[in-house]
């Protein structure tokens, strides 16, 4: 039975006292060398690092508290929870409809995003990871800052702008894009086409989602400022990424596909798809809306099971992990007249499968077992703001 607005309510506060009572710090899918054991006895290389990085999170229990890992406050968990209450303040119908305490929790996640910028010698504001991260085409230092949660931040704080038109949030994004447009490594630059590297750190490794959400930030940026700056720039980072799309309408996680193991999965499809509507709906072009069908499509088909559990890519059915879970009921709530059954029931799955009535969400479900703890960017965040965005899609929805 499809959840209701009353029950997304008690729901969503239950997961947002989960993580307050917390000071938003919980634990994370990569930090294992945040463990001083591990750091002093693994840390050193990065074959040594990847076996404790993914030992640690392979575990069907959370070894963490063993292993001396302490919970810190991550700036992507941040973000979400942010936007996921920008979005309840929408839902309820503003201040007037009582939506101000969602508002201002909100923005007072933005000030702590604000403490939480990596500090360092590149150029204007970034933010990353509270764990040294060795994935296999790159490693980063503790709080090195990166495309993605740069991005993520970014669009946490243009939602907000959105709320409030408070400058000082598009002033963020702008010291935001000095670092993403200047600091990345460029990839591929040409008259069509623009890649930028993950990091700002040498690497040749071509991760596809990353410059399809720079993109999507800096056309959207240029419209709510009215600051066309980074337009052409923009246009050739989304181009780059549309123009990757296999002819069944679906990317792999890397350019080419075997720099690395993982394929065509969940929730960086949904990365994709999510950022290529932001550039559209921001730009209004919409040349690319074809592909983004197309794409949209895949997704539906192959990454999401007939009981709708989230397979975890389309070769590959376990484990269901709540972010990819997330991740489409994001992505479908969007297209609500066409997607909202699917979305309804991704939800309905991940509520009745992977939720705990004490407001916190199972991290994965494997064929045999399930992996029952939280963590709370991973799980909470994103479901947090998946939740949000269901409810909203739903409450401005017509009746039907």
């Amino acid at each position: 039975m499809a959840v209701t607005a009353a029950q997304l309510d008690e729901i969503l506060d239950k997961v947002y006292e989960w993580g307050r009572v917390r000071g938003w710090q919980g634990y994370n899918k990569h930090d294992g060398l945040n463990s001083p054991l591990l750091n002093a006895t693994l840390g050193w290389s990065r074959w040594p690092r990847l076996v404790a990085i993914q030992g640690v999170m392979r575990m069907p229990i959370n070894i963490r508290p063993l292993l001396m890992v302490r919970p810190t406050r991550n700036p992507k968990g941040l973000s979400l929870l942010a936007r996921g209450l920008f979005h309840r303040y929408a839902a309820a119908g503003g201040a007037a409809g009582g939506g101000q305490g969602y508002l201002e929790e909100g923005l007072g996640l933005l000030e702590l995003l604000g403490q939480d910028v990596s500090v360092g010698s590149w150029s204007g504001l970034g933010w990353g990871y509270p764990y040294p991260w060795q994935d296999g085409g790159f490693f980063a230092p503790t709080n090195t800052p990166n495309a993605v949660v740069t991005s993520f931040v970014c669009e946490a704080f243009l939602d907000g702008y959105e709320v409030t038109r408070d400058d000082r949030h598009l002033e963020t994004v702008a010291g935001a894009l000095d670092f993403l447009l200047t600091d990345l490594p460029v990839l591929l630059d040409d008259d069509r086409h623009l890649c930028l590297g993950y990091q700002p750190v040498p690497m040749t490794m071509r991760v596809m989602d990353v410059s399809i959400l720079i993109g999507a930030v800096a056309a959207r940026f240029g419209v709510l400022s009215g600051n066309s700056k980074w337009q052409e720039k923009a246009q050739r980072l989304v181009r780059y990424v549309v123009e990757q799309q296999t002819p069944e309408g679906a990317w792999y996680y890397t350019d080419p596909p075997s720099a690395s193991h993982v394929k065509i999965d969940n929730y960086h499809t949904g990365f994709i798809l999510d950022a290529l509507e932001r550039y559209m709906a921001a730009t209004g072009d919409r040349a690319w809306q074809k592909s983004y069908d197309k794409g949209l499509d895949f997704y539906a088909r192959h990454l999401f099971n007939p009981d709708h559990s989230p397979r975890w890519r389309s070769d590959c059915d376990y484990p269901h992990d709540i972010h990819g879970a997330a991740q489409g009921i994001l992505t479908f709530s969007r297209h609500w007249s066409s997607h909202g059954e699917l979305a309804q029931g991704i939800a309905d799955w991940a509520l009745s499968t992977m939720y705990h009535p004490e407001g916190r969400f199972f991290y994965q479900e494997a064929a045999w077992f399930k992996k029952r703890f939280t963590l709370l960017r991973w799980c909470n965040g994103w479901m947090a703001l998946a939740l949000a965005t269901l409810h909203r899609a739903k409450s401005e929805s017509p009746p039907t």
